[in-house]
């Protein structure tokens, strides 16, 4: 990614000392680094800024970069031969993106609001675990968690219905609201519709049907509240009504 008028790098983290104070921290990879040692981790990293609507990292580019979004929002997605987008997943504060990519990135990023992130060249990356082999293990952690992600989502779009899928988007969201029984959506229902393989009118159809079964509260088109979330996780599993 090369830095313009439209990515801000502010710099590195260890010159402008963000990574003491970094809301992402508890959330990252970085929370295996001890205190006294984050000057090590600052030395590797930069700081950048990334508007809305920006693609920060290009599929098939090659990889040169790991990054941690320290705030803010981004969509994952593909793109088909044919033009078409598939969005694959959503990248959310502490998330780390580029494990899976080893020569060329496999998927592209957008900033789906203001967004912030940590830059780390896989170089830099590299002399962090021979440092701190406790990172590295972490990173394992990581890997699996995107493999039980990856199965998960081939579940949802193979299996199951337009309301479990809608249901189990929820709970998906749910996971990293600040407040559990209140989720504000930084993406659209299109956005929304593509990451489910559904079309919008079926997500907002069933978005209706979830609020007349009085399930959830559409306070805006961006804020959602989860009213019966045990009805929504026995839905989201194929039990519901």
């Amino acid at each position: 990614m090369r830095t313009n008028d439209t990515v801000r790098a502010i710099g590195h983290c260890g010159q402008c000392e963000q990574c003491e104070h970094c809301s992402a921290r508890s959330q990252s990879i970085c929370s295996v680094i001890d205190q006294r040692d984050l000057h090590q981790l600052a030395l590797h990293s930069q700081k950048i800024e990334i508007p809305s609507g920006r693609c920060f990292i290009e599929e098939g580019e090659t990889a040169r970069d790991f990054f941690i979004v320290t705030d803010g929002h981004a969509k994952l997605f593909n793109l088909l031969p044919d033009g078409r987008r598939q969005i694959t997943g959503f990248a959310d504060c502490g998330q780390f993106l580029g494990l899976a990519s080893i020569e060329n990135y496999a998927f592209s990023a957008e900033a789906l609001t203001s967004l912030r992130v940590c830059r780390f060249s896989h170089i830099g990356m590299s002399l962090l675990k021979t440092q701190f082999p406790a990172l590295e293990r972490r990173l394992l952690e990581e890997a699996s968690s995107e493999l039980v992600r990856a199965q998960a989502r081939m579940l949802l779009l193979g299996r199951k219905t337009a309301r479990e899928r809608l249901a189990s988007f929820l709970l998906e969201r749910q996971e990293v609201a600040p407040r559990s029984d209140v989720l504000i959506l930084s993406m659209t229902r299109t956005d929304i519709a593509d990451y489910l393989g559904l079309t919008i009118e079926t997500v907002s159809r069933t978005l209706n049907a979830f609020r007349r079964d009085k399930l959830i509260e559409i306070d805006h088109i961006t804020s959602i509240k989860l009213l019966n979330l045990t009805e929504i996780r026995l839905l989201a599993d194929g039990e519901g009504f």
